[in-house]
């Protein structure tokens, strides 16, 4: 099992700044991919950025030039840096995990996710 813990969140003005932890019980060079969903109210989970093994990374266009998803290998860490916040950014942010799994019952992709840490954008 895996268990990830998010840290960061909180209450910032629009234009501001924040940074999303998520510090994860195991090596993350195990993990193939790491990222953050956010989930506004009334609507659907939404991917933000995510980051294959410790290469490639996908932005949702809405966060592009203003977030930025990055991991740290030896504190087993995935971050968010979220730069020029704006109302519409306000969410739950969730960290995933993506894990290629082997054993006796199953063998394939296992998805572990964070708590959520809330991040509210004033006008």
């Amino acid at each position: 099992q895996v268990q990830l813990v998010e840290s960061g969140g909180g209450l910032v003005q629009s234009g501001g700044s924040l940074r999303l932890s998520c510090t994860a019980s195991i090596n993350i060079l195990s993990i193939y991919s790491m990222g953050w969903y956010r989930q506004a109210p009334g609507k659907q989970r939404e991917l933000v950025a995510e980051i294959i093994n410790d290469g490639p990374t996908n932005y949702v266009d809405s966060v592009k030039g203003r977030f930025t998803i990055s991991r740290d290998n030896a504190k087993n860490t995935l971050y968010l840096q979220l730069n020029s916040l704006k109302p519409e950014d306000t969410a739950v942010y969730y960290c995933y995990a993506l894990r290629y799994i082997a054993t006796a019952a199953y063998t394939g992709p296992r998805e572990y996710w964070g708590q959520g840490t809330q991040v509210t954008v004033s006008s």
